[in-house]
């Protein structure tokens, strides 16, 4: 397992599993509005901003991309892994990259989870700070969690 920065020949792997991902849990925890908010906002050209960025990364395991993950600044934006590749520790693997990085900077790391991954986030030390709400479209309100860790 090998978590490396990502590179634009990934970009369609990278929108692959953000989209597989989203379509395949996200109707399990929010209505249908959430789980299209999400595939339009990762779009190609989100996803090649944020490789552009250099703090999206990728995580293989061997030649196969089964994860992604990014941060602006100490913001964890975005942890995705395959459906078929979860429950394995690799969306744990990733976060711990990405807070090292982050930490290098910072002495704490925001995210904001969504419901499927509060459980996750709890388990590595993150508290809920506050709840945010996005209103989409049918009057459908995504809510989130606001979480922070301080790093060491």
């Amino acid at each position: 397992m090998e978590y490396i920065t990502a590179t634009d020949e990934m970009a369609e792997a990278i929108y692959h599993i953000i989209h597989t991902t989203v379509q395949a849990v996200y109707p399990k925890y929010y209505p249908k509005e959430v789980a299209a908010f999400f595939c339009s906002h990762h779009s190609k050209e989100h996803i090649l901003d944020g490789i552009a960025s250099g703090h999206m990364g990728v995580l293989r395991t061997g030649e196969t991309i089964v994860g992604t993950g990014c941060f602006h600044e100490n913001h964890i934006t975005g942890l995705y892994v395959l459906p078929t590749c979860q429950k394995r520790g690799y969306g744990s693997y990733i976060m711990g990259c990405l807070e090292g990085e982050i930490a290098k900077k910072y002495r704490f790391a925001v995210l904001d989870a969504s419901l499927p991954a509060v459980c996750l986030y709890e388990r590595r030390g993150y508290k809920t700070t506050g709840h945010g709400i996005i209103e989409l479209e049918n009057d459908v309100k995504l809510v989130y969690e606001i979480m922070e860790k301080a790093l060491s």
